[in-house]
């Protein structure tokens, strides 16, 4: 009789517990993640953008493989796995992260994040024009009219202008969601049979020792500016925004279902915007927030439509 008493106790508490769980990873993904752009924004001011994200990634992706070895996750060796990570490292990071942290010196980061926030528009796009991928249903559809207005009222005042700085930003955030989509769709279909967690740590630590390279070949070491605000920005987002929330990320891709994580896609601009406006002084205009507005509302049309696809 006391055992059968103490086992509904302890049911409780071990679904407490894993409900405690997915909160703290929820929190991690929406704040941290949000956060990262104000991040980004603080840390290129004193250091090049090649140099800085290629430190952040490489130091994290070491942290990851570090922390998955002490799981009891095998590290790969063979190339066949190996080359496939360092391509979607290379088009996630190098050229898909890389990019934003080049933007954000002259695009603020609640515009950036708001950008990057199209990903889902290109996904569903993108995967539509494949051979085998899925066909764009009406909610998709009307996500992407919507969602691709909203970014057209955001950026056109600023293409508008010419060649300025702004629209130098503005090029590089959509070759960097053009290249993050890419690299997303290749490493869908080139899977390989890796722990999500090692994978994970090989394309940070394959797309961050490119990104030193590139940085060391451009001589950023001499033009960094090695500020208290640059050095706390660098391991804010090496072991928050990299090793912490990519480890939350696919936890939650473990435990939750895809409708709920996929929250995320709308959630942090509107962290990145609030923190950028309240600890930068980042405007925010009424043409900004209206186009904010649509720009999530698509992309909720967009994620819950492809929810609800039926698996093939």
């Amino acid at each position: 009789m006391g055992r059968g008493r103490r086992a509904p106790f302890a049911i409780a508490a071990f679904a407490l517990s894993h409900r405690l769980k997915v909160i703290l990873a929820f929190l991690v993904v929406y704040s941290v993640w949000g956060s990262t752009y104000l991040a980004i924004r603080v840390g290129v001011r004193d250091l090049p953008p090649a140099l800085f994200a290629g430190v952040r990634f490489v130091v994290a992706g070491l942290l990851i493989l570090a922390f998955a070895r002490l799981r009891g996750r095998p590290i790969p060796t063979n190339p066949a796995h190996l080359w496939p990570l360092a391509v979607v490292g290379f088009l996630l990071l190098v050229t898909g992260n890389g990019f934003v942290v080049y933007a954000e010196q002259y695009i603020d980061s609640g515009l950036a994040a708001l950008i990057v926030a199209t990903v889902p528009f290109l996904m569903v796009g993108t995967e539509a024009l494949l051979p085998s991928g899925e066909r764009i249903g009406r909610r998709a559809l009307a996500g992407l009219l919507v969602g691709f207005a909203g970014l057209a009222l955001l950026v056109s005042p600023k293409l508008a202008a010419g060649a300025s700085q702004d629209t130098r930003g503005v090029v590089a955030l959509l070759l960097a969601c053009l290249s993050w989509t890419i690299g997303s769709l290749y490493s869908k279909r080139r899977g390989v049979p890796v722990p999500a967690l090692v994978a994970t740590g090989i394309e940070m630590l394959a797309g961050g020792a490119v990104l030193v390279a590139i940085g060391l070949a451009a001589g950023d070491p001499a033009r960094a500016r090695w500020t208290s605000d640059a050095v706390l920005a660098l391991a804010y987002l090496t072991v928050f925004g990299a090793a912490l929330g990519f480890t939350a990320y696919i936890w939650l891709l473990d435990h939750v279902p895809p409708s709920r994580v996929s929250t995320y896609a709308y959630v942090n601009p509107v962290v990145a915007l609030v923190l950028g406006w309240a600890l930068l002084g980042e405007v925010l205009t009424p043409r900004i927030l209206v186009s904010a507005g649509v720009i999530l509302l698509g992309v909720v049309l967009v994620t819950t439509a492809r929810d609800r696809t039926p698996a093939p």
